[in-house]
């Protein structure tokens, strides 16, 4: 029988000096008697994948919206394919992969609808009302927002994982186990939007010749003649570039960890030197990629059709129900009285699907729609 006890003894003995050992956690806000058969990181683990929030991420856009096709990518099959990175490169590093798993499925909660459109959208109409920011809005999910448990509000989860989820605050602890997720994130969508542009006929093969990274993998592909079907070939080439791009992560941090050197969870915190990364080599063509994403595929007419589209259904929900609040459902009146109206309805809104949404914006604006 393996035990916690196990677990957390198995983690001394296998896990490097230098990464975050769950007997060693800072705790919970509020505290919790241990569980019996999982570490503290499998069981915030656990409770991610149990939440409300992880299960809309299913209907929320990544790039293309829902209603666009069945085969695009959506913030859960991204969230997904980007934890099955980030754990390949924690586990080649000897990092805490429980962690890092943890870390990985929480770090798009806090997204709105429509991808982007409702970060944007979201963040203007919050100016002057303490703003909106969708990792900020990810820890209040976890922290308050989530309804699961009697003794607490939110998800009560353990230092280590807020921490890896707070991105942009300056106090912030680091962790390698977060450093991680956020380059895997990078790696993720690089593939996949790539991918998914493809799909859509949004980018042009003959355009992406210079790009290095790609003509690197078609060229590969070509020499060893792997296959002449170009469906096949472009997901070769995909998984060519993530391959690389992983590969010279795991290369170039082990490195920078013997350089510093990182011998304790501590020593990096204190490291003012960036020590996950890619090689400087890497570093050109991974930009170069990201460059050509945004100018053919971010900044397609068609991309920002939808993303126009998805801002004006959010700032047209957001200011009826700023001025109108009696059309709010109870619960979320009955937040209103304790964050104010502003906050609550910003919550309400960062929360729903792209589905959701256009179905309430139906309801309260198609004079057809029963509401």
């Amino acid at each position: 029988m393996i035990t916690r006890r196990a677990l957390e003894e198995r983690e001394r003995e296998w896990l490097a000096p230098y990464a975050v050992k769950s007997v060693d956690s800072k705790g919970r806000v509020y505290s919790e008697k241990e569980h019996d058969f999982r570490t503290a990181f499998q069981r915030d683990r656990d409770r991610i994948i149990h939440s409300t929030a992880f299960r809309r991420l299913e209907y929320k856009t990544q790039v293309f919206v829902n209603h666009e096709g069945d085969h695009y990518r959506t913030r859960l099959t991204h969230t997904l394919e980007m934890s099955q990175i980030a754990r390949t490169i924690g586990r080649a590093l000897r990092l805490n992969e429980d962690l890092i798993e943890t870390i990985a499925l929480a770090h798009d909660l806090g997204h709105g609808p429509f991808g982007h459109a409702g970060q944007d959208a979201l963040s203007e109409l919050m100016k002057g009302h303490g703003g909106f920011e969708h990792n900020a809005q990810c820890l209040r999910i976890v922290e308050k927002l989530e309804e699961s448990y009697s003794g607490f509000p939110g998800l009560n989860l353990t230092f280590e994982v807020r921490e890896g989820l707070r991105k942009h605050a300056k106090n912030r602890v680091p962790s390698l186990e977060a450093e991680i997720v956020d380059c895997a994130d990078a790696i993720a969508y690089n593939g996949h939007d790539l991918d998914d542009g493809l799909r859509a006929g949004l980018l042009d093969f003959k355009d992406l010749e210079k790009v290095q990274l790609w003509k690197g993998a078609d060229r590969y592909i070509r020499e060893k003649a792997l296959s002449q079907n170009q469906t096949i070939r472009t997901k070769i080439a995909i998984r060519l570039i993530i391959n690389r791009m992983v590969s010279d992560l795991i290369s170039e941090t082990a490195k920078n960890i013997k350089k510093c050197p990182i011998e304790t969870p501590g020593d990096f915190a204190r490291s003012q030197t960036p020590v996950v990364r890619f090689s400087n080599h890497l570093t050109k063509k991974v930009s170069s990629l990201k460059e050509f994403l945004m100018n053919h595929l971010y900044l397609h007419y068609r991309v920002v059709r939808m993303t126009e589209k998805g801002k004006r259904f959010i700032q047209e929900l957001f200011r009826l129900y700023v001025s109108k609040p009696e059309q709010l459902p109870p619960q979320v009146r009955k937040r209103a009285k304790e964050d104010g109206v502003w906050r609550a309805v910003c919550d309400y809104i960062a929360g729903m699907t792209d589905r959701f949404a256009l179905d309430e914006y139906n309801r309260l604006f198609s004079p057809y729609e029963r509401v």
